[in-house]
């Protein structure tokens, strides 16, 4: 105890000459932090459509014919070589971005799909996976399988999908192939040495 006595003396007598600091009662100001590019993409396009009234979002929410819960989905567009078409199948690209749309209802896969392969397409990705489940056991089965096949069909910028292979999903998902962007193309000209037209 003595000691502990001492220590308080020793501190108090330090501490004689010290003024406290006047206080102000203010709150520390609330940090804060800077928006992610995804959190200021969809900020502005939401922003932009408030602005327009107009929903950019042209996936129907009408019926579409239905899709079992086992079936592949498959489409290429006219020109797409046998070579790459068989690479998307096999899982053979990187995938460099995926959507999950498990316990997602029709209206909110609707808009995830068209904002991930806006995103998409304007970063220049050109494979990307959708986890869009079977449904099996839903009561409608194949709900958002078939939706998403049938929004597949509705997008300009796509050139290839395929139902994944086992280890991404099977056909309770599909590899998406995106076209090229332009400046994408021209990097693949310079790699291979071949020189754009003047």
């Amino acid at each position: 105890m003595t000691d502990d006595r001492e220590s308080d003396d020793l501190f108090r007598e330090a501490m004689s000459d010290v003024v406290p600091l006047p206080q102000k009662r203010v709150a520390p100001e609330a940090e804060r932090r800077e928006l992610t590019p995804a959190q200021l993409e969809r900020r502005e396009a939401a922003e932009g459509r408030a602005r327009d009234g107009v929903d950019p979002n042209y996936f129907t929410l009408a019926e579409v014919p239905p899709v079992q819960p086992r079936d592949v989905l498959a489409w290429k567009k006219d020109g797409v070589q046998h070579e790459v078409f068989g690479k998307l199948k096999a899982g053979g690209y990187t995938i460099d971005g995926r959507l999950d749309l498990h316990r997602h209802t029709v209206k909110e896969a609707r808009e995830a799909l068209f904002a991930f392969l806006d995103l998409a397409r304007r970063r220049g990705w050109r494979t990307v996976l959708v986890l869009h489940g079977r449904g099996e056991r839903s009561a409608t089965p194949a709900r958002i399988k078939s939706y998403v096949a049938h929004w597949l069909t509705q997008v300009p910028d796509l050139i290839a999908w395929h139902s994944a292979d086992r280890r991404d999903g099977g056909t309770g998902a599909v590899y998406v192939m995106l076209r090229k962007t332009p400046e994408a193309r021209e990097r693949a000209r310079e790699r291979h040495g071949l020189k754009t037209g003047d």
